[in-house]
């Protein structure tokens, strides 16, 4: 994992996100065990507390499960249930992207392309580990 220091993102969400695609390329699996707070903080040269933020709301999202003494895991995704407040927000944030967009001149066909190419990356990196 490397962490963008000149990106705007704040780095706990940068955390969120490369854990959640590592998870949709299949290299985390369910039940695998992720580094402790402290050693994910030492290997990107943070603060533990930021570390500490994200796997917080990586715990919110269902994504990870932290079992006391154990350690952090990736969470089953399978039994995973939609959230609605969250695709609510997703479609917003859709909604947001698209009226930038437009406003820059940005054709309905390019960001069609432009959304079918992000997508296309998760789902056949996913399937390809799977097939590995």
């Amino acid at each position: 994992m490397i962490i963008d220091k000149t990106s705007a993102k704040p780095y706990y969400e940068q955390i969120i996100l490369m854990i959640k695609e590592q998870v949709m390329q299949g290299i985390l699996q369910p039940g695998e065990q992720i580094p402790s707070v402290r050693e994910m903080a030492r290997q990107l040269l943070m603060n533990p507390n930021t570390v500490s933020k994200a796997y917080k709301l990586l715990e919110v999202q269902r994504v990870i499960v932290t079992v006391k003494g154990r350690g952090t895991y990736i969470a089953d995704r399978q039994t995973e249930q939609r959230d609605l407040v969250k695709q609510q927000q997703l479609q917003e944030r859709l909604d947001e992207l698209v009226l930038e967009a437009s406003y820059l001149g940005v054709s309905q066909t390019e960001m069609t392309e432009w959304l079918a190419i992000s997508y296309g990356r998760g789902q056949t990196d996913a399937n390809d580990s799977k097939r590995s």
